[in-house]
């Protein structure tokens, strides 16, 4: 008889030689580089780079400026169903039907059209597109997708987000990750696997969790009472969102990484 592993805990499903969570001494490794090493020194461009090609250059390319099809007011949703329209509006092939190099070129043309995709929905209709000729000035991936949601890249923002992606860029079979590769495992085309894995990121105890802490903060603010915030939660049986990792047993090393930039940006 088979045994039963919630949350596949334990389960190996395949091997990867990207990214090495250290349980025991709370460290996060992107193909033997440390994020502490990376974070802050290394563009979120080139981080993708690292992970993908094993090499930092040349990273990932620019998006293409491709208008966002889908004005839904829901961010996930507009990008979602923008990326999956990618695969009829480029022609794109299934996996099962190209080779690796052919793959990556795809992988990369999508990826990098999701933060586009993200920027505009979040800019939103009530604002004018940026112009392209303003966005080709950005210096790096991360301040051309500030230029398309602010319209400005102001240093700090930029390099807070840049953290941000790069800490949470890779972390083995999560989700979203392992949702990509099994649509992916059916020879879907690439637009089709990072839709669904946007889907897998949407929920609440995935990459959804994040908007549960911010609520906590600022009922938080609201009150001035933490303690009691805590123990009302608790009493109710619900859980503290934003405490603890099924993984590290450790601190987590992202969050490490992440209240040093804070430090150094004065936020």
């Amino acid at each position: 008889m088979s045994d039963f592993v919630p949350g596949l805990e334990g389960v190996v499903a395949f091997e990867t030689e990207i990214a090495e969570p250290d349980k025991e001494g709370g460290a996060l490794r992107y193909r033997g580089v440390d994020i502490e090493d990376l974070v802050g020194k290394v563009s979120f461009g080139n981080v993708w780079g690292l992970l993908v090609d094993g090499a930092f250059n040349p990273g990932l390319p620019p998006a293409e400026p491709f208008p966002i099809p889908v004005h839904s007011g829901d961010i996930r949703v507009d990008v979602q169903s923008a990326l999956a329209m990618l695969a009829p509006v480029w022609g794109l092939k299934p996996l099962l039907d190209i080779d690796a190099e052919q793959a990556r070129d795809d992988l990369a043309r999508a990826a990098v059209m999701a933060l586009s995709y993200v920027a505009q929905s979040a800019r939103g209709q009530g604002l004018p597109m940026v112009p392209q000729s303003e966005i080709d000035k950005a210096g790096s991936i991360t301040e051309r997708f500030m230029i398309r949601w602010r319209g400005e890249p102001d240093p700090r923002h930029v390099a807070a987000v840049d953290a941000y992606w790069s800490s949470a860029a890779e972390h083995g079979m999560n989700a979203s990750t392992f949702t990509a590769r099994v649509i992916a495992s059916t020879g879907a085309d690439v637009a089709a696997a990072l839709s669904g894995a946007v889907g897998a990121m949407s929920g609440p105890l995935h990459g959804g969790a994040p908007s549960r802490v911010l609520g906590m903060i600022e009922e938080i603010e609201r009150t001035g009472d933490a303690a009691g915030y805590v123990r009302r939660t608790l009493d109710r049986g619900e859980r503290l969102m934003g405490f603890g990792h099924r993984v590290y047993r450790a601190e987590d090393p992202r969050a490490r990484v992440l209240r040093r930039t804070a430090r150094e940006l004065g936020a």
